[in-house]
């Protein structure tokens, strides 16, 4: 790659199986579009070479995403929209964790995952270095789906006896006493998007069968008091909605051989007004404890349809400017990510 001295530079790439370059470059070249759209770039192809011209920073960040998704095809991994947006947001991620993310990916039954922004890069590596991790921040940004996807893969490498889906008895602006069945009925359906990822990474047989001989198990918060979970993976969804003492709780659950990710968006406190969430007490009273990591994701880790990642920002455009800066709480999700 060569600069010139207006900052601009210029980058040639050659690849060497030509089968794969359709996929590589999209329909109607809508993945080099896109690269375009993103960087402020100039992208021509001829053959298996392209040639990259704008800023030299963007080029060098093009560059890069295109060497990760060659890389994905060589090794028979797809290649969609979403991969584009992962590898531009891995590629230009100026964090250390941003570093290697393409060798951290999960292998369940039906998939291999692999991040797409460096915070996930960093979350996924957390859960592989420590038995309590915190992913926090918005809807869309892969805290749960990841964390499932974890807790699949180590149960398939048997280095879990099963796995633990809970969260808080809190509606958003609903009342669960009203609805039929018992707590876990009632509560069933508030997990749906981890029945939803589990059906991604297992066949639905599987799941069937494990979550009737209780290897995969919905454990509403409730139900937890009083157990000690060994070899377990333990999900602890929507905790922004636990109380200080129910989180506490939780966290103590945790038996021999046992790991807990704990997720939550501090933007999203279904508590009455008043209530202390317990999220924020936890992120408050073990932020340094050896083997507890945070995650902190930002509209800029927000992996589902585009819009997403617009309405998240405009939402915390709008949070931030209700409050001054002196009076936002520790733990505010609009600092540390």
């Amino acid at each position: 790659m060569s600069a010139d001295t207006t900052d601009q530079a210029r980058a040639h790439l050659e690849f060497d199986d030509n089968r794969l370059l359709p996929v590589l470059f999209g329909e109607h070249d809508r993945n080099l579009a896109r690269v375009e759209q993103a960087l402020g770039v100039s992208i021509v192809s001829r053959g298996n070479h392209l040639s990259i011209t704008g800023p030299a920073g963007a080029v060098q960040t093009a560059e890069a995403a295109f060497r990760q998704l060659y890389d994905r095809l060589k090794r028979g991994l797809p290649v969609n929209a979403a991969e584009v947006e992962g590898a531009l947001k891995l590629a230009g991620g100026a964090a250390p964790e941003a570093a290697g993310a393409e060798g951290i990916q999960v292998r369940t039954r039906k998939r291999l995952i692999s991040p797409r922004s460096p915070t996930q890069a960093a979350y996924l590596r957390a859960m592989r270095e420590n038995d309590l991790v915190f992913g926090l921040g918005p809807a869309g940004t892969g805290k749960s789906y990841l964390a499932v996807a974890m807790a699949v893969s180590m149960m398939s490498a048997g280095q879990v006896e099963r796995i633990i889906l809970s969260r808080p008895a809190v509606e958003a602006g609903e009342r669960l006493g009203f609805l039929p069945g018992d707590l876990r009925e009632k509560v069933d359906p508030y997990l749906r998007p981890l029945y939803d990822a589990l059906h991604e990474m297992l066949p639905a047989d599987m799941v069937a069968r494990r979550l009737e001989s209780g290897e995969i198990e919905v454990a509403p918060l409730a139900f937890m008091r009083g157990r000690t979970l060994a070899h377990a993976f333990i999900i602890l969804d929507e905790a922004q909605n636990t109380t200080p003492v129910q989180m506490k709780m939780a966290l103590t659950r945790i038996g021999e051989g046992s790991h807990m990710v704990v997720t939550g968006d501090l933007s999203q406190i279904d508590l009455p007004s008043g209530s202390r969430s317990g999220l924020v007490d936890a992120m408050e009273v073990l932020e340094g404890v050896p083997g507890v990591a945070f995650a902190h994701f930002s509209h800029l880790d927000v992996v589902r349809h585009p819009l997403v990642t617009r309405i998240v920002r405009a939402y915390e455009a709008r949070d931030a400017a209700r409050r001054p800066q002196a009076q936002r709480p520790a733990g505010d999700p609009d600092e540390g990510s």
